[in-house]
């Protein structure tokens, strides 16, 4: 789709936040492809049920009563490693945290 606000192809928009998608599953992307259009779909039912977020301890800082993912992983880094791209298995494994949340398609 088109971002409405940018107007940039090839975006997936909700509350406000950006999801690319793209063919290659680029820096912060999701396949534009069956199975990552459905990661999309099923992430903002997570964010519609307010469950990627929580108040807990940073993994990163150890600060107490902050808001931490809630066991849902993001990619966050264009860099590769454990929090970015490319990642060939995230799509299985977030479906499968997000599954664990009661998140499925309909």
């Amino acid at each position: 789709g088109t971002s409405h606000t940018s107007g940039e192809h090839n975006t997936v928009v909700w509350n406000d936040i950006h999801h690319k998608t793209s063919t290659y599953g680029g820096p912060f992307g999701y396949p534009d492809n069956q199975e990552g259009r459905e990661v999309l779909k099923l992430l903002q039912k997570a964010w519609n049920a307010k469950l990627i977020f929580t108040i807990g301890t940073s993994h990163t800082s150890g600060e107490h009563n902050t808001v931490v993912w809630n066991d849902i992983h993001h990619k966050t880094s264009t860099y590769g490693g454990p929090f970015g791209y490319p990642d060939h298995t995230y799509l299985g494994r977030v479906k499968e945290e997000l599954a664990a949340k009661g998140i499925r398609l309909d």
